[in-house]
C-alpha cells in the first residue's frame, strides 16, 4: 500500500499542474483516461466529456459509482481593454481577492498560450495610494497583466487572445516532506487522485468485487451541473470523492476523512451514511461526520436531475477552499481506504 500512496501523491502532483477550468478539462481527462488504461481498465466517455472508467464484479445489475471531479476553478476572457489590459469573467465560485497576485495562462483560440498576473488594476500604492487598500475586489476593476509587449487592444488580438478564452490559475503545488500537500485545485484533484489510487490497489491487489464498480470523473461539477447526466445506468450507491472543509464550526480535519451528513443541497442518503461510519470504526481510520451549509457535489447535481440512486459524500479534509488550499497524506490514504472498504460491501436494496 505504501508503494501505491506515494504513486498517488505523484499523480495527484502531475494532475494539479494540468490547467482544466470548468469547460477547458481534456488534457485533464486524457491524463486520468491514460491511468485507468494503464491498468487495464475499460474506459468511455460521455457526450458531456466525462469520463467513466468500470471494474467488473460479480454483479453487474448493480454497481457502486465513485465521482470526483476534475474541473476547476478558472476564467474567460471578458474583455480586452484599450490598453491591453484583460478583464475576466469568473468559472466556479471565488472571491477576487484570493486570486489577486496570481499567477496565470490566457489558453487563446489559436492554441498559442500567453503567462499573465491577476491584479486589481488600482494595484500601485505609489500611483493610487490609499485606493490600493481600500477598493473592492470584483469584476469591475480586476484583470489580466499580459508577459507581453502590448500597448493597446489591437496588440492583444493580433497575438490570438479573444473574448471567450479560457483563463487558467498557477497551481503553486507543493507536496512537502511533513505530509501536508498545498496547490489550488486540490477541490477536487486530490479526489481524482484518490479514486485512482482505489483503482490501482483494486487491480494490483486482485480484489474480487461483489459488484461493478463505475469510476465517474466529472467535467462541470464546480458551475454545478457535472453529474448530472451520463451516470451509469447500473449505479445503486453513488457516492461523491469530494474535498472536505474545516473552519469554525465544522468537525474536518485535514488530516482526516469526513463523511458528510448534509449540504446545501439537504441530507444524504442514511442508510449509506451509516454504512460508511460503520466501516470506518470497523478500520480504526481516522474520520469525522460534518454538516456544509455552503456545499454542494455532484452527489447532489445527480440528484437534482433525478437519479434514483443512494447519495454519499466522502472525502479528505481541505484548508481554505477554493483559495491556496491545503491537505494532508494522512487524510487522502483514510478516503482511499474507506472507498476500498465501501466497493467490497453487498449492496442491499
Amino acid at each position: 500500500m505504501k508503494k501505491n500512496i506515494n504513486e498517488m501523491m505523484n499523480k495527484t502532483v502531475e494532475l494539479l499542474n494540468i490547467p482544466s477550468p470548468s469547460g477547458y478539462t481534456f488534457a485533464a481527462i486524457d491524463f486520468v483516461d491514460n491511468f485507468f488504461k494503464s491498468l487495464g481498465i475499460k474506459t468511455k466517455k460521455t457526450i458531456k466529456g466525462a469520463l467513466i472508467a468500470t471494474i467488473p464484479g460479480e454483479d453487474n445489475s448493480n454497481a457502486y459509482t465513485l465521482s470526483a471531479h476534475v474541473d476547476t476553478l478558472g476564467a474567460m476572457v471578458k474583455e480586452i481593454k484599450s490598453d491591453g489590459r484583460i478583464k475576466l469573467t469568473q468559472v466556479g465560485g471565488y472571491t477576487w481577492n484570493s486570486v489577486e497576485g496570481e499567477n496565470c495562462i490566457v489558453h487563446a483560440s489559436n492554441n498559442n498560450t500567453y503567462n499573465g498576473t491577476i491584479l486589481l488594476h488600482q494595484a500601485s500604492v505609489h500611483v493610487y495610494s490609499s485606493k490600493a487598500s481600500e477598493t473592492k475586489r470584483s469584476e469591475d476593476n480586476m484583470e489580466i497583466r499580459l508577459d507581453e509587449v502590448v500597448k493597446n487592444s489591437e496588440d492583444v488580438e493580433k497575438l490570438g487572445i479573444c473574448v471567450g478564452d479560457f483563463v487558467s490559475f498557477d497551481s503553486r503545488t507543493q507536496y512537502l516532506e511533513s505530509g501536508y500537500l498545498k496547490s489550488r485545485h486540490l477541490d477536487d484533484k486530490a479526489c481524482v487522485g484518490i479514486l485512482m489510487a482505489v483503482a490501482n490497489h483494486i487491480v494490483s491487489e486482485k480484489i474480487s468485487l461483489p459488484h461493478d464498480l463505475n469510476f465517474f470523473i466529472s467535467n462541470y461539477e464546480e458551475v454545478g451541473h457535472g453529474a448530472s447526466s451520463g451516470i451509469p445506468e447500473n449505479t445503486v450507491e453513488f457516492i461523491a470523492v469530494d474535498m472536505a472543509a474545516p473552519g469554525d464550526g465544522q468537525t474536518s480535519d485535514e488530516q482526516k476523512v469526513t463523511i458528510c451528513a448534509k449540504d446545501s443541497s439537504g441530507p444524504y442518503d442514511y442508510i449509506l451514511k451509516e454504512k460508511m461510519v460503520s466501516l470506518a470504526k470497523e478500520n480504526k481510520l481516522d474520520y469525522s461526520i460534518d454538516i456544509y451549509p455552503s456545499y454542494g457535489s455532484d452527489a447532489s447535481a445527480a440528484m437534482r436531475s433525478g437519479a434514483n440512486v443512494r447519495h454519499g459524500l466522502i472525502g479528505p479534509g481541505v484548508d481554505s477552499s477554493h483559495a491556496y488550499e491545503r491537505t494532508h497524506v494522512d487524510a487522502m490514504k483514510a478516503s482511499v481506504d474507506l472507498c476500498v472498504a465501501l466497493v467490497q460491501q453487498e449492496i442491499k436494496k
